[in-house]
């Protein structure tokens, strides 16, 4: 990756972690099974962003493969009904993914553009970035129309990492305030707990 990428995304970083934490301090929600939930007021927004941060007993190279086998995926992401790669153009990938949700709020769907930076200190950045408009919409589903977040996997020791998952979502169309309250905390915290047990195997 060239110099002048490296930059921009650095910039684009910063700004995202800025955004999604912004104006207001973390509050925990949850701290359980070794896995603390935190959420953020985000100025503009009815919905929190939320942060998930746990220790897995697994190497980065095994969190990478299971993350990016993106049809498997699926099954350790919190209500994910199906998910698909669109595109893949070097440390970018395009994925599209299908949502479960309870009766009688329409399902969602969202489309991320992820891309994948490798730290000097053997870290592993996923930013995670909506892309609502670049396919069509889907009948059946309310396109999620905002995602900006990240995962964040740093090595604590040769086979145990430490993993940050933070998001915030505008979820598009209507969505009843007590299921935006429990997303936040669930969303995270199966994510994790599900990711955890997946590779520690």
């Amino acid at each position: 990756m060239g110099s002048l990428h490296r930059i921009t995304f650095g910039l684009g970083f910063a700004i995202l972690v800025a955004s999604s934490a912004h104006a207001e301090d973390w509050k925990v929600a949850k701290d359980e099974d070794g896995i603390k939930i935190s959420l953020s007021e985000v100025a503009g927004s009815k919905y929190k962003a939320y942060q998930g941060v746990t220790t897995i007993k697994a190497n980065i190279a095994r969190l990478r493969a299971l993350q990016e086998d993106v049809v498997a995926a699926c099954a350790w992401i919190h209500e994910c009904k199906s998910q698909k790669v669109l595109k893949h153009d070097g440390d970018k990938v395009w994925t599209y993914t299908q949502f479960n949700t309870p009766w009688p709020v329409t399902p969602r769907d969202s489309v991320l553009q992820v891309t994948t930076v490798e730290g000097a200190d053997g870290s592993l950045t996923r930013t995670l970035e909506g892309q609502p408009k670049y396919i069509p919409d889907e009948q059946g589903f309310v396109r999620v129309s905002q995602v900006e977040g990240f995962w964040k996997f740093v090595p604590k020791s040769a086979n145990e990492t430490e993993v940050t998952y933070q998001v915030h979502t505008e979820p598009g169309g209507s969505v009843p305030s007590w299921l935006a309250n429990k997303f936040v905390v669930d969303a995270p915290f199966s994510t994790l707990k599900a990711l955890k047990e997946r590779a520690e195997k």
